[in-house]
C-alpha cells in the first residue's frame, strides 16, 4: 500500500509539472520594433546639434498631424525633444512618406514651410518571443534610402544617412541640417 501511494503521489507531482506553463507577459524593456531616430543640425555649423521649434510632422495618408513645440513631446507613436525626432516606419510597406512642416515661431502664414521626405527600405519580421511576438526591423534601401522633395523654399537644406539598417532605437540613424 505505501508502495502505492508512493507510486500516485509521483505521478501527480510529475503530471502536474508538464502542465504548468512560463507566464506569458511580455516583460517591459523587450526590444520592440525600432522608430527612425532623426537629430537636427545646424546647416552653417554642422556639428552642432540644432533646436527645431513648432514642428508638425504628417504621415501620408493620415488626416491629421502632430505639433511639437517646446512644451509637447507627442504621442507613444512619435517622440520630439526639440532636437531629437522619433519617426515609425510601416511594418506593412516598403514606402513612407512625411511631410515636415516648420514655422518660424511667427504668426505669419508665408513663414511656414513644408518638406516631403520619401523613405524606402525593406523589412525583415524577427521573432522575439511567445509572449512578444514578433518585430519588424527596417535596412534603408541603397545608396541613400531617403529622398527629399526639393524645391527652391526648403528648410531642410540637406538630409545625411549615418546606417541603413534600423534594429534599435539606441542609436541616431539620420541627421537633418537646417
Amino acid at each position: 500500500m505505501k508502495k502505492f501511494l508512493l507510486i500516485l503521489v509521483f505521478a501527480t507531482t510529475t503530471i502536474s509539472l508538464w502542465n504548468c506553463e512560463k507566464d506569458d507577459i511580455c516583460e517591459e524593456g523587450t526590444p520592440t520594433t525600432p522608430r527612425m531616430i532623426i537629430e537636427f543640425y545646424d546647416n552653417s555649423n554642422p556639428t552642432v546639434l540644432k533646436s527645431v521649434t513648432d514642428l508638425k510632422v504628417q504621415a501620408q495618408g493620415e488626416p491629421n498631424g502632430i505639433v511639437f513645440d517646446e512644451t509637447e513631446t507627442g504621442d507613444a507613436k512619435y517622440r520630439f525633444t526639440g532636437k531629437k525626432l522619433e519617426l515609425p516606419l510601416k511594418t506593412t510597406a516598403d514606402l513612407v512618406k512625411y511631410t515636415l512642416t516648420l514655422n518660424d515661431g511667427n504668426a505669419n502664414p508665408n513663414a511656414i514651410n513644408s518638406d516631403i521626405i520619401d523613405i524606402t527600405y525593406t523589412r525583415d519580421d524577427i521573432y522575439v518571443s511567445r509572449a512578444c511576438g514578433y518585430k519588424t526591423v527596417f535596412q534603408l534601401n541603397d545608396p541613400n534610402g531617403m529622398v527629399l522633395t526639393t524645391d527652391a523654399n526648403n528648410w531642410i537644406k540637406e538630409i545625411s544617412v549615418l546606417t541603413n539598417s534600423i534594429t534599435t532605437e539606441n542609436e541616431v540613424h539620420v541627421k537633418i541640417f537646417f
